[in-house]
């Protein structure tokens, strides 16, 4: 673990409120923490660096900030089971195992194994069922089956404690799917007289030893029963005479799958608790494929998917807090955290009062996109010793973050990367470290051929060292607030702008943007891979996220068939283009293509000098523009969009200019969902020719605008020659012209009263 780690319990704070932050601290030094504002994140020095303005507030010391250990793996918790097992019982439970690691899993346990008490049926580290229950002297008695279980097969397993008999019996059936013979297995041990189930604390499932959980199951577990003496009702007719006890508790795990809460059918009413936010809305063992949704068919759906990875909260202790002044203005800020020779940075937002705006300008703060993103490990770390060590090396050399999240899986990993057993991580939270939402956090090294390398948050504060060089007044606001208050929050502002990459979205929150933009607003979508996936967010807990990767997308993991849909909302997931909203819809243009962090240029087109559009290149007189920049060294870089009217570009927009040339030593792949075959691609053209960003502008019915850069690195070339440039003097033009209070008149055309919208 890093010497000193943080995180906030909020990415965004509002003038009256209060942040806290959370610290965890193993330098064994007192720490000293400050605030600033930050200007600039960027620690290359070939542009302003790292700016940051001293903020006169002290932050408030709460508690010394002391070493804390990160609770990673995911389980549920049953409390109110008391005694009720000590006369024998049986258990039984569907699984599906998805990693043998060497470590042993817990199935269920309810056990102290630091005294000895309690039982627990589990895998061992060679992928056999154990069942263990306390000897009565410290210690436990075992039984084991063999053969082995095999991963990513469907089990139905067995405990049964028969206490008048003092025998102990685990046993496994593989479920038949396909009609073919199934394995099976079963042990029966006699016990000691003095042995008994009986423990404290509450009964988990997937997790072992409630004191200190660990033994935490790698797969899906379905349909846990407990029953009071006999056998399991499925294998009577495996055992002759015998009679099946009654139900002391049976957990349906497909009901409530949007919350933290698994019910118990049983006559107790059992319900237990998740911890670390496992993925639910899982096909279970009899899942027949006849429907997608878990909604439409809970009976195929009831399976929790745990990992031993999971992570939704470090639950650390607040170590500071802020309440922000009154005068606060909103920008972007950070705590900065240093003891002995370390040192942590926690960036935030504070956002206008409620009902309020101080400025004309707001820019949208993509934190859902930056969640999602919190912690990505890059495949190159580790694998391409050259790429690690100019990493570590450009960020020691530049003063930049000195820590990666490959190198610190224990703070848990993004949804760009798997859990150990290979299933992609769909649950992001902001309550843990993220190493990359950090100031000067380097993504790519080789600042020679790419810039800065930055991306995310580092990457939008050019934004805002641009906005400041140049004068002007703004607010930020975060998509949190957008999902939360929709588009009244935005009605106070002339001009909307985003950063360099806000790709994930709520239905809430593109509705509040579309709103804005057809009410008038005047919108400037500035990066590129925007309004692409579609996420959701918990029901219960403010800061976890939640994507579903199915159906097409550049994607790090694709879905299971059949698990598409959000267990946080129940809908489908997956890109916004596969839910009826293409990114084209809202800004013109959409995601086409990636590369590597290399950037091109663009070219005009012939159309950007009509009259409509002209003043928008006043001061750019070249044809070619953008070839310099932090990012990429180029405006027209690693992600690019495109206009497509069959997408939903107006038909009224106008492409002002087409990125070109772009270097042949990055790979340049379309996304996949423009990709019909290896002969044909969906829009006709062919790869070289959707293979480009497309500078569009269009106007609004309602007086509005819209101006869309179509580069995820066109943010990066604004600061080039200390802002004077021509991709400077373009949004300069842009921003003036939008903040005029004369309205944009749409373009008349023949046959109709105004231009198609």
């Amino acid at each position: 673990m890093i010497p000193i780690a943080a995180y906030a319990d909020r990415l965004s704070v509002r003038p009256g409120e209060t942040i806290h932050f959370h610290v965890a601290n193993a330098t064994g030094a007192a720490l000293q923490a400050r605030l600033v504002r930050v200007i600039c994140g960027d620690p290359n020095p070939a542009g302003p660096g790292m700016r940051l303005e001293p903020v006169p507030e002290e932050v408030h010391a709460l508690a010394p900030a002391e070493p804390q250990s990160v609770p990673r793996g995911s389980y549920a918790a049953v409390d109110g089971i008391g005694e009720r097992l000590d006369g024998g019982f049986s258990f039984t439970c569907l699984i599906c195992p998805t990693c043998f690691n060497g470590n042993e899993q817990a199935i269920v346990a309810r056990q102290n194994r630091i005294d000895g008490q309690g039982f627990a049926l589990l895998i061992d580290a060679l992928g056999r069922l154990r069942g263990e229950i306390g000897d009565g002297h410290g210690g436990f008695s075992h039984v084991l089956t063999e053969p082995s279980l095999r991963e990513r097969r469907w089990y139905r397993v067995w405990m049964i404690y028969a206490a008048s008999a003092r025998t102990l019996q685990v046993g496994y059936r593989q479920v038949a799917r396909d009609g073919l013979a199934t394995a099976s297995g079963s042990d029966t041990r006699t016990l000691d007289s003095a042995a008994t189930p009986n423990s404290d604390g509450p009964l988990l499932f997937a997790a072992a030893n409630h004191v200190a959980p660990c033994a935490h199951f790698n797969g899906r577990l379905e349909r846990p029963v407990f029953q009071r003496d006999g056998v399991p009702s499925d294998l009577i007719g495996a055992a002759p005479a015998a009679q099946a006890g009654d139900v002391l508790a049976e957990w349906d795990f497909s009901q409530d799958t949007s919350s933290d809460r698994i019910v118990d059918l049983g006559p107790h009413g059992l319900h237990g608790t998740l911890r670390n936010t496992p993925a639910r809305g899982m096909t279970g063992c009899h899942w027949s494929g006849r429907e997608m949704c878990w909604r439409h068919a809970p009976q195929d759906y009831g399976a929790i998917h745990f990992h031993e990875d999971d992570l939704d909260d470090c639950h650390w202790p607040a170590a500071y807090a802020w309440t922000v002044p009154a005068d606060t203005r909103s920008a972007l800020y950070a705590l900065l955290i240093e003891g002995r020779d370390a040192a942590e940075n926690v960036p935030f937002h504070v956002v206008p009062p409620r009902g309020r705006a101080t400025a004309d300008i707001a820019v949208l703060a993509s934190t859902f996109t930056y969640t999602v993103y919190g912690n990505h490990a890059r495949l190159e770390w580790g694998s391409d010793p050259q790429w690690t060590r100019a990493w570590e090396r450009q960020s020691s050399e530049w003063g930049g973050y000195a820590h990666n999240p490959a190198a610190h899986p224990e703070y848990g990993l993004s949804t760009y990367n798997n859990h150990v057993d290979g299933s992609g991580i769909s649950i992001a939270s902001w309550h843990r470290p993220m190493l990359n939402v950090r100031l000067g956090f380097l993504t790519f090294p080789f600042a020679d051929i790419r810039g800065s390398g930055l991306r995310h948050l580092p990457a939008d504060t050019h934004l805002y060292a641009w906005l400041e060089a140049k004068g002007y007044a703004y607010d930020i606001v975060t998509d949190w607030e957008l999902h939360h208050e929709g588009a009244e929050l935005l009605s106070r502002y002339r001009v909307l702008c985003t950063g360099s990459h806000p790709e994930y979205h709520t239905r809430e929150t593109l509705d509040a943007l579309t709103a804005f933009r057809d009410g008038g607003g005047r919108f400037c979508y500035l990066g590129g891979n925007g309004f692409y996936w579609k996420v959701a967010l918990s029901p219960e807990r403010d800061g976890l996220i939640e994507i579903r990767r199915g159906e097409g997308g550049i994607r790090a993991w694709a879905a299971e068939p059949g698990e598409y849909y959000n267990q946080f909302d129940g809908e489908y997931g997956g890109l916004w283009r596969r839910n009826g909203r293409p990114p084209q819809h809202l800004s013109g243009i959409g995601f086409t293509a990636q590369g590597v962090f290399l950037g091109s240029y663009f070219r005009k087109r012939p159309e950007a000098g009509d009259s409509r559009v002209a003043w928008i290149f006043e001061g750019v007189p070249g044809e070619v523009f953008g070839d310099h920049g932090l990012s990429a060294h180029g405006a027209a870089g690693y992600e690019l969009d495109r206009a497509d009217k069959r997408l939903g570009t107006p038909e009224h927009a106008v492409v002002l200019a087409s990125s070109e040339n772009h270097p042949p030593e990055s790979p340049w792949v379309l996304v996949p969902e423009e990709i019909l075959s290896h002969l044909a691609n969906w829009p006709g053209g062919t790869t070289e020719e959707l293979i480009r960003a497309d500078m569009t502008f269009f106007e609004t019915p309602a007086g509005g605008a819209v101006f869309s850069a179509g580069s995820i690195t066109f943010c990066g070339s604004l600061l080039t020659n200390q802002g004077d440039n021509d991709v400077s003097r373009i949004l300069n033009n842009v921003l003036q012209r939008f903040l005029d209070p004369a309205g944009f008149a749409m373009p008349s055309r023949k046959g109709t009263d105004q231009g198609v919208f």
